[in-house]
């Protein structure tokens, strides 16, 4: 594995890495040790908990041996952010149960240990989720969130000491078990490959707040989550061994701000053992050509484990890198102070629509897993959104949930979607974005294919402008006031704006007089860069209950986009957007990709240091969209 650099760090690293770590400590980033202590005690009962469902197990199986009994065993695993030692204030904790083969997934832990758990005082929230990809069993237990998986090896009793980084523990093992045991494998395995465990994690608290901050912080929805990000914490730990925090966190936005997709990041070479279990190559494997960010878990079998970013996230997630990467390098030339990397993205003031999606249920355990199923769908809607629209529209999903207080009910929430024309497209007179078909075809997708669906799940989605957001999105429930130096600033964008256009206008031959005023219904983008509204229509909203019938067609929201300033940091975004970025999201938009690329020209590595083997691909042409573009009014 070659390296980049060994250079120690010098006195002016270590004051940098202290200002660092300040920040984290001044934003409470580290739990307390009356919570830690809480923790610990949640797993020591837990552990008690699960002994003695193995013990009651092997005796309703049938075995009398005494000795047997006492030998039964089943052994508690954690992993994820609280193994990786990164966990903060309020924090999950997840586990794993290692039992034997004759305790069953669905018999014996979804059901006696399930049960067990039941009556255990201080659990409560205790939600089975049996039909996952990866099983679980969702609780709180003396006020900590727990998720605990389970699975079960082909060994009468369980050591122990039993090591789960064993690739022998995997012989006829069936796909979900495999997936069970996954995280604690990658996880040892992380903690293992990095030369500083305590530079490690450090680095990782910073890139998972500043992540949280910018809005990209979600496996489900696209982004990074938290095994994502520790991947790539780990590979720049590897190439800068001897290097601070300061310097990771510097070098870790130099190197990912150029990384040319879908080159994939490896913390150790793809391993292949006789097992029938599937191993990440895109080769082979047409799905896993498809993949834009691969990010490759380390244990057998490896896989890539960013498998739901898309073109749109990955597009932001550049954009973003970019950012930070220009502001570290004033940051290390003494222009900036590290709080400037952690400001938070203002995503509710930011764009001039939004979508809002409002989901609910009758009772509070059937609303937690309505809410898991359409939270893991919303980024499809964006999919089908930049699909249907030709790819001009452009979306951002908030990674996070709102609940309105002041309703008693707290079996709802809302989710919120940016929407902002693309970046160099110029807008058409009266155009308007016709999404009707598009929420039809989603609705369909999220609430007809949930096997689990019952009366009383709902779904809303409707169109929101700016000032329609709500007061509860905001900290305190209060809506921050417009600076007039912001105000001053877009007065001049718009001025400008439209001196660009009557310029451009007058050199054609154009007449720049015709304006959107002629359209009858909703909202519509003149020609002047400024938004036109018909006093006497309101804005177009929808509503989309799952309650509905299939026959039936809501209204369905038509948004028109103002190009004023659709960002309010559009300027700045535009500035620092991702060279590279923009190349991958063109080629993904023409298909032109059929290789992965090499990292070439990326600063101070070397050619064989970050290359991944150049596979020759060649991309499967896309289905045609089921639903046509359309770009009409409402109104006819």
């Amino acid at each position: 594995m070659e390296i980049i650099s060994t250079s120690a760090p010098t006195v002016l690293d270590v004051i940098r890495t202290k200002e660092l770590e300040k920040i984290l400590v001044d934003e409470k980033l580290f739990a307390s040790e009356e919570e830690s202590l809480v923790r610990v005690e949640v797993l020591g009962r837990l552990d008690g908990i699960v002994k003695d469902w193995i013990t009651r197990v092997t005796m309703d199986k049938g075995i009398s041996d005494e000795e047997q009994i006492q030998e039964a065993n089943a052994k508690l695993f954690t992993f994820g952010s609280y193994r990786l030692g990164v966990a903060g204030p309020s924090a999950d904790i997840d586990a794993l149960c290692v039992g034997p083969c004759y305790a069953t997934r669905h018999d014996d832990f979804f059901g006696k240990l399930f049960r067990m758990l039941q009556e255990t005082p201080l659990v409560e929230d205790l939600t089975p989720v049996p039909d996952a990809r990866v099983p679980v069993i969702k609780f709180k237990f003396n006020g900590v969130s727990v998720d605990l998986l389970y699975a079960q090896l082909q060994f009468s009793v369980i050591p122990e000491d039993l090591d789960i980084l064993q690739d022998s523990l995997l012989h006829n093992l069936d796909e979900q078990t495999v997936l069970s045991l996954n995280g604690c494998r990658v996880t040892d395995r992380i903690l293992s490959l990095v030369p500083n465990v305590r530079n490690f994690r450090s680095t990782l608290r910073c890139l998972r707040f500043w992540a949280k901050r910018r809005g990209i912080y979600s496996n489900a929805m696209g982004f990074l989550g938290g095994i994502n990000w520790a991947l790539l914490v780990a590979r720049v730990c590897q190439l800068y061994p001897n290097a601070l925090p300061n310097v990771l966190v510097s070098r870790f936005f130099n190197i990912f701000a150029q990384w040319k997709w879908p080159n994939p990041v490896m913390l150790c070479p793809i391993q292949h053992q006789a097992m029938p279990h599937h191993v990440w190559d895109p080769r082979s494997n047409q799905r896993d050509r498809k993949h834009l960010m691969p990010i490759i878990t380390p244990s057998y079998p490896c896989a890539n484990s960013s498998y739901n970013v898309s073109s749109t996230t990955l597009r932001i997630m550049q954009e973003e890198f970019q950012r930070a990467k220009e502001l570290c390098e004033e940051i290390e030339a003494g222009k900036r102070t590290w709080i400037t990397l952690f400001e938070p993205y203002h995503f509710f003031v930011s764009f001039k629509n939004y979508l809002q999606i409002h989901i609910a249920a009758k009772s509070a355990g059937d609303f937690r897993q309505w809410k898991g199923w359409v939270e893991s769908r919303l980024r499809q809607l964006i999919h089908l959104i930049e699909r249907d629209m030709g790819g001009v529209l452009q979306c951002r999903l908030y990674p996070g949930d709102f609940s309105e207080k002041s309703v008693k009910s707290s079996s709802q929430c809302y989710y919120f979607m940016g929407l902002s024309r693309k970046q160099g497209v110029s807008p058409q007179d009266g155009e308007k974005f016709d999404m009707r078909l598009t929420v039809e075809e989603f609705k369909s997708h999220v609430v007809w294919m949930y096997s689990s669906w019952k009366r009383g799940m709902q779904m809303h989605v409707s169109h929101l402008r700016c000032q329609d957001i709500p007061d509860f999105v905001f900290p305190g429930g209060v809506r921050p006031p417009k600076s007039l130096n912001e105000k001053k600033r877009k007065r001049i964008e718009v001025i400008e704006s439209r001196k660009l256009k009557k310029s451009e206008s007058s050199a054609t031959g154009h007449s720049s007089g015709q304006k959107s005023s002629q359209t009858k219904g909703g909202v519509a983008l003149d020609g002047s860069h400024g938004l036109k509204s018909s006093p006497s229509v309101e804005p177009s909203t929808s509503s989309v209950s799952s309650s509905t019938s299939a026959s039936s067609h809501p209204q369905r929201p038509a948004v028109s986009i103002e190009t004023e300033d659709d960002n309010a940091t559009s300027v700045s975004q535009a500035q620092n957007f991702n060279q590279v970025g923009a190349t991958v999201a063109a080629a993904l938009a023409t298909g032109t990709i059929s290789s992965f690329c090499q990292n070439e020209s990326l600063e101070e590595l070397k050619p064989p240091e970050l290359t991944a083997p150049c596979f020759k691909t060649a991309l499967v042409a896309t289905q045609k969209p089921i639903i046509k573009l359309q770009f009409s009014s409402l109104v006819k």
